[in-house]
């Protein structure tokens, strides 16, 4: 799979946006203004939010993806050669999880 892949699975989801906040061709997605997927300029991976610091250990343990520098332990990195069904699972579930924090005036909105 490619940052194409995964940036065509984040820009399908309702009210995702696209920005590189830091500059230097990072791939930053969020929701309501909150990030819920970001690949590096230079790691060939994206980042997504998990449920909790538990579910991302199991996934660094099981091999399925890394701890995502310079994010909450509750961030995970998957490689972007992972399957397009496992990148489309991780990265739903980040947006959601994203998506049910916001405020609900904003949840409203985004269709």
């Amino acid at each position: 799979m490619s940052r194409e892949t995964v940036n065509r699975i984040c820009a399908a989801l309702p009210g995702a946006e696209h920005s590189d906040p830091w500059g230097g061709g990072h791939d930053c997605w969020k929701v309501g203004g909150k990030m819920f997927a970001v690949t590096g300029a230079v790691d060939p991976s994206v980042s997504v939010k998990t449920d909790g610091v538990e579910t991302a250990e199991m996934l660094i343990e099981a091999g399925v993806a890394e701890h995502a520098r310079y994010l909450h332990r509750s961030w995970v990195a998957l490689p972007l050669d992972s399957s397009e069904d496992e990148l489309r699972h991780r990265i739903e579930a980040s947006y959601h999880i994203i998506r049910k924090a916001l405020p609900k005036k904003i949840q409203n909105n985004l269709g």
